[in-house]
């Protein structure tokens, strides 16, 4: 499945939508877009960073730390997929919080700084997309088929799941280097 959007794809899910029994496409699409606007704009760049490293280590520990495997197998299906949501939103606040109080705030930008308004769109964008394609992704595989196909292609299939969380790496990188630039 290719993650290139048609605009017949678009225009398909957007004729499809019915605005008065909104479907779990349309909350999902439309916290993606409020979500990435409003929640980014507010925290700023570091604390998006902060955000972006809780997601990345949340989602390490939940996929491999072997007691949370051992107990989703003494459960069954359908709770799995709730508990592995549950402890990742639960390890990765908390870690925002510890994380957002440590050095590593600290050493991500000087006094909190809110960053340019293209790098908080940017990273805004980027974790609101990492965030919903991980999510989706502790749902069963039977689950994701009730979905439309544009949001199957935008966050569940295995090619846009990488680009969710390639991306936001190769953009601390660039915004690093370019931090780098401007300082020199």
């Amino acid at each position: 499945m290719a993650l290139a959007l048609d605009t017949q794809q678009v225009g398909t899910f957007l004729s499809s939508m019915n605005w008065l029994t909104p479907s779990w496409d349309l909350f999902i699409i439309l916290f993606f877009v409020v979500a990435s606007l409003m929640y980014g704009m507010s925290l700023g760049r570091d604390r998006l960073l902060v955000i972006l490293i809780s997601i990345y280590v949340s989602l390490a520990v939940v996929k491999y730390v072997p007691f949370i495997t051992d107990f989703n197998a003494t459960i069954n299906l359908n709770d799995a997929f709730a508990l592995k949501i549950s402890v990742f939103l639960g390890i990765f606040i908390v870690l925002f919080f510890l994380l957002s109080q440590s050095a590593l705030m600290r050493t991500l930008g000087v006094n909190n700084e809110h960053g340019p308004m293209w790098q908080v769109l940017l990273f805004s964008i980027l974790h609101v997309g990492l965030l919903i394609s991980v999510t989706l992704s502790f749902f069963p595989a039977d689950a994701a088929n009730v979905l439309s196909p544009l949001t199957r292609t935008l966050f569940v299939g295995d090619i846009s799941k990488a680009v969710w969380v390639l991306l936001p790496v190769f953009a601390m990188a660039f915004v690093g280097r370019s931090r780098i630039a401007e300082h020199h």
